[in-house]
């Protein structure tokens, strides 16, 4: 378990969609997909297929002191140092006993400790109706 790699390319990956995230994490995501992620997502189709592969880029945001200068209050903000790099990979039997998936965690590009990682799957069963995927596709 726990041996997801940093797929090579994954930067070119279509968007998916984007995140908010309040309260502990208060971070803006990228959501990523590789083409069978994008094309599960714009077809509808649950559960995902093997081969799936969702990346989440995760930055701290920050206000833009350059934007806010040009609309003359706080409104702007932009991703400012990046947190972690979390990926999903869809193998239903290498997997089976976290619900098909594999979860990844890399911050500064070093994979996440075990004891982090072994918190993904109880989060991620939450969504066990949308086959543990949180995102949905933001046409």
């Amino acid at each position: 378990m726990f041996g997801v790699t940093i797929p090579p390319g994954y930067r070119d990956w279509r968007v998916i969609s984007v995140a908010h995230e309040e309260g502990d994490l208060n971070s803006f995501a990228a959501i990523l997909g590789n083409d069978v992620a994008i094309n599960a997502h714009r077809e509808r189709r649950l559960p995902f297929p093997d081969g799936t592969i969702i990346a989440a880029l995760h930055w701290s945001f920050v206000p833009s002191e350059e934007n806010n200068k040009v609309f003359g209050r706080s409104q702007s903000f932009v991703p400012g140092p990046p947190t972690n790099v979390q990926f999903m990979v869809k193998d239903s039997r290498r997997y089976a006993s976290t619900g098909g998936w594999e979860f990844g965690h890399f911050k500064d590009g070093k994979p996440g400790e075990a004891a982090l990682l072994k918190t993904c799957f109880p989060c991620h069963d939450l969504a066990r109706a949308r086959d543990l995927v949180f995102t949905r596709y933001a046409p």
